[in-house]
């Protein structure tokens, strides 16, 4: 005797015997499934570490020229700020507004320059 006769024979009617037996297979397949899905990115996820690069590192041909150039910059670009807000303004605060967007703008300036001669590595 198989599980639908002995089923009817309590009682229950071959309609819900069927239905009750597709729920069950289709929650047995749906949870196979997603336990497949996980069982694979489980796997999965070491292998894409491990294939991604570790740090982006700044290689130039001098170490301290990019900061050598961006200080040299600003220390430039605040007199030349400085001198440029003194004849603008005739006054100490359109000097010191000067020498303080100059240096800014100076230190940029001169640490882009000095990155042109520079490269990323993966490492």
């Amino acid at each position: 005797m198989d599980g639908a006769t002995v089923s009817v024979a309590k009682g229950l009617s071959p309609a819900r015997v069927v239905a009750t037996q597709e729920t069950y297979l289709r929650k047995t397949i749906l949870m196979k499934t997603v336990l497949a899905a996980a069982a694979v990115t489980v796997a999965a996820a070491p292998l894409t570490a491990e294939a991604r690069p570790k740090h982006r590192v700044l290689i130039c041909s001098s170490p301290s020229g990019v900061r050598r150039n961006a200080n040299n910059g600003t220390i430039i670009g605040g007199v030349g700020g400085a001198l440029v807000g003194q004849a603008i303004g005739h006054n100490t605060a359109g000097t010191l507004i000067g020498a303080g967007a100059g240096a800014v703008a100076g230190h940029e300036i001169a640490k882009s320059r000095a990155k042109r001669k520079c490269h990323y590595e993966y490492r």
